[in-house]
């Protein structure tokens, strides 16, 4: 198409997603007006205002859905589908079908082909920056920039899709099996192969590479951003996924390098502020661009006065709340009565053991959050884990303590060692990055069943779905049907 209608800013249309900028520096006080695509194009400021489109789709609702706004509602699915984040309810039902299961094997389920048009739309556009901006005028600091984040968020898009809808790569083994479709061109449609899962991840190291060149040196202009040091953490978290652990370690001390880790008061706080040193990437939603009941926060947070929120508030695993000593901060997050007297929660908020008020939003009116997608944290225990499995216990130890001891000031060390201090350090990353959109892709990688017996899960919320085996088919999402139908040349999972 060779418009863009620009709504408060720049907005690029591409199939069925709609990318909307959200900088105040693009900001453009003529809402109604259109401008031609070749126009925003063609110049520095206008590619930047294109990825900031990009950002603000991270989070902006597609589909008159409010369960498809982004990146966020891919985190939500990517926990409730594992064992750590618990329905106490059915609630209002919004992604109960993801939770029990059902839609990873329905070529038709809505989130099945939201996830895939998602990323193909993102892809799209950042090869419209990439290609069609190549001879855009200004500043070539800028453009640089522009080229750079379009270059992470293709890389970025790859691993998501390659994770959903391919098998799990194994290091030294067979990664012949067929990946996703790879496209370097936003006018190319033709029917198209999917490549393999080894093919796929060339391409990823070829992309996050090209965005290392481009952002080195560049200047960071806020955590909504794209630069050296989270792409410095998605080359971690993309090399801990091909178990190469020197790759992963190294850079995951790159990636948190100027990135403290919060104190414990912080970390009570409410996970709602970009600003926080220990982020590395995240999303600011201001007041005129929330989505009230589709906002991360109205699904995740203890407080918002959503439906969703009053009836099937997100609780904790209780097993893995066990695990924890009293004295961590994030177990101190988690109510076994369900009260949460602090919050001073109204009467007619459901109350359940085990819910967690990690997440809270600006108010019981207000569902905003910032929401975070890269933490240090997550670096330190990419690296405890890549040290470890790289033979390097002592190593793992004295890194992955430094974040214990942030978190309970009271912990002295590990004292497990082998198979045991290895659970430590699953325990560590399960407990650090509850609700944030990691554990389905953790189990996936590592081979591991689905396993929710022994917890505070309820078999009749998740319709007896309490295990998975590591060799189910439906840890491969299936091809949306509106993708086999356009194109003939692929080729469907095993369902």
């Amino acid at each position: 198409m060779k418009n863009i209608k620009i709504l408060i800013t720049s907005l690029i249309i591409t199939s069925s997603i709609f990318i909307t900028s959200c900088s105040e520096d693009f900001l453009n006080t003529e809402p109604s007006q259109s401008v031609d695509e070749s126009l925003v194009l063609s110049t520095a400021d206008g590619l930047m205002s294109a990825i900031n489109g990009m950002h603000r789709n991270m989070y902006y609702r597609q589909n008159s859905s409010q369960g498809q706004n982004g990146y966020t509602s891919q985190m939500i699915i990517a926990d409730v589908m594992a064992e750590d984040v618990v329905f106490p309810s059915t609630g209002n039902n919004w992604f109960v079908s993801q939770l029990r299961w059902l839609d990873a094997a329905n070529v038709n389920a809505s989130s099945v082909a939201y996830a895939w048009d998602f990323w193909y739309s993102m892809n799209k556009n950042a090869n419209k920056i990439i290609v069609k901006g190549a001879n855009a005028t200004g500043d070539s600091d800028t453009k640089e920039r522009a080229f750079g984040e379009a270059y992470a968020y293709k890389a970025f898009g790859y691993f998501q899709l390659v994770q959903l809808y391919a098998k799990r790569y194994v290091k030294g083994g067979d990664n012949s099996n067929l990946g996703i479709v790879l496209r370097d061109d936003s006018e190319d449609n033709d029917p198209k192969e999917r490549a393999t899962v080894e093919e796929v991840y060339q391409e990823i190291w070829k992309n996050l590479n090209k965005a290392e060149e481009l952002l080195e040196g560049k200047k960071v202009i806020n955590n909504s951003h794209f630069s050296i040091n989270n792409v410095y953490g998605l080359k971690a978290r993309v090399a801990l996924v091909q178990q190469d652990y020197e790759n992963a370690s190294k850079y995951a001390v790159l990636a948190r390098e100027n990135h403290s880790l919060m104190d414990e008061r912080t970390y009570k706080s409410g996970f709602n502020d970009y600003t926080n040193d220990e982020w590395m990437w995240g999303i600011n939603i201001v007041s005129d661009q929330s989505d009230y009941f589709g906002n991360f926060m109205a699904y995740m947070s203890r407080n918002y006065n959503s439906t969703n929120i009053r009836q099937n508030p997100k609780a904790f695993n209780s097993a893995l709340y066990a695990k924890l000593a009293d004295t961590d901060v994030r177990k101190q997050l988690v109510d076994p009565t369900g009260k949460h007297t602090d919050l001073d929660l109204p009467s007619n908020y459901s109350k359940f053991p085990y819910t967690s008020q990690k997440f809270l939003s600006i108010s019981t009116g207000d569902s905003r959050g910032d929401v975070v997608f890269m933490r240090a944290a997550e670096m330190y225990l990419i690296e405890a884990e890549a040290k470890y499995l790289s033979g390097d216990e002592a190593g793992s130890k004295s890194i992955l303590t430094e974040l214990a001891q942030k978190r309970d000031s009271s912990f002295t060390g590990f004292t497990t060692t082998g198979s045991a201090y290895l659970e430590d350090i699953y325990i560590q990353r399960r407990a650090e990055l509850w609700g944030e959109g990691f554990r389905w892709f953790d189990l996936k990688r590592l081979g591991k069943k689905l396993d929710r017996t022994g917890a505070n899960h309820n078999s009749t919320v998740t319709n007896g779905v309490m295990t998975i085996e590591s060799t189910d088919n439906r840890w491969q999402w299936l091809i949306p049907q509106s993708e086999i139908n356009s194109n003939p040349l692929i080729v469907q999972n095993p369902s």
